[in-house]
């Protein structure tokens, strides 16, 4: 192109004696209008191959960034939802828990007093079968006691006998042995 420029303004410079910046004849326009429909042509060729096929992708690409940002800002919300569903039944739980916790201390105190009632009321037994066992054992020797008085009696009044006192004068004897002996022993 800058050689027919050249050319043109070299024999636009012998023609006409003066001097031009170009000379505006049918070849420049020609040449002129052929570079515009070239580069008319070129812009189609680029804009169909190269300008829509980006644009498509520009758009595709917009509407995904559109789509991606709308899917997460719905799955933020129901994150958000989900945290909040998952922070309440945590609180419930740590409400059961203490709830559950709370009744077995109770359920504990409860069996602690009921543990302790039963073991006052065995040692009260104990005590009281102790005390029966103590009163049978104290009445047992007074038997015995009795018992061997009894014999020392039996005896004292064979000897009696041996000596022939009469039977009066033997019962004489043993109660009298027996008021020597005194009342307390009887009751001890």
């Amino acid at each position: 192109m800058n050689t027919i420029l050249s050319t043109t303004f070299v024999l636009a410079e012998s023609e006409a004696g003066m001097t031009r910046l170009f000379d505006l004849d049918w070849q420049l326009l020609h040449d002129a209008f052929l570079m515009i429909l070239a580069i008319f042509a070129l812009f189609l060729f680029l804009s169909h191959f190269l300008f829509n096929p980006v644009r498509k992708f520009l758009t595709d690409r917009q509407s995904r960034i559109a789509d991606d940002i709308e899917t997460a800002q719905t799955e933020k919300a129901d994150a958000i939802a989900l945290k909040e569903d998952y922070e309440n039944r945590i609180r419930e739980i740590d409400k059961q828990a203490e709830e559950i916790l709370s009744a077995a201390r109770q359920k504990a105190l409860a069996n602690e007093a009921d543990i302790v009632a039963k073991a006052k009321e065995e040692a009260a037994r104990i005590i009281a079968r102790a005390n029966a066992e103590a009163e049978l054992e104290k009445k047992k020797a007074a038997d015995d006691v009795k018992k061997e008085m009894i014999q020392i009696a039996s005896a004292m009044a064979g000897k009696v006998v041996a000596a022939n006192i009469d039977t009066t004068v033997s019962d004489g004897l043993i109660d009298e042995t027996l008021k020597e002996i005194g009342e307390s022993t009887w009751l001890s």
